[in-house]
């Protein structure tokens, strides 16, 4: 877990400064990319013995969450590979803002004239 945590950081810090350089202030996954991932999730999970099971990576742990799974089990260098190929084409599967050309107006109308 700390290996995949530590990449997560480093994911979503290099993606935020990809947004601060192009001027972007929010992302978000589609829902083609969304339902691709989850599936995936899935696949890889039901490979195992561990869908049949009641645990919290079924999401058991909370009374009435949805059951499925919640982790991604096919080996940290397959989820890395991934990761990095969403960021080798762009950021296919997520969507930015395209924040509005400043006018000047925005800054504060409280100067001494």
């Amino acid at each position: 877990m700390t290996v995949a945590i530590e990449q997560h950081v480093d994911w979503v810090a290099n993606c935020i400064a990809f947004m601060d350089a192009n001027g972007h202030e929010s992302i978000e996954a589609t829902e083609t990319a969304e339902t691709a991932w989850t599936d995936n999730v899935r696949d890889v999970a039901e490979q195992t013995l561990l869908p049949p099971a009641s645990s919290w990576y079924m999401g058991a742990s909370v009374p009435g969450r949805h059951r499925m799974f919640y982790v991604y089990i096919g080996g940290f260098p397959e989820y890395r590979k991934a990761c990095d190929d969403v960021v080798r084409s762009g950021y296919s599967g997520f969507r930015f803002d395209h924040p509005q050309p400043t006018t000047g107006l925005e800054q504060s109308t409280n100067r001494e004239t």
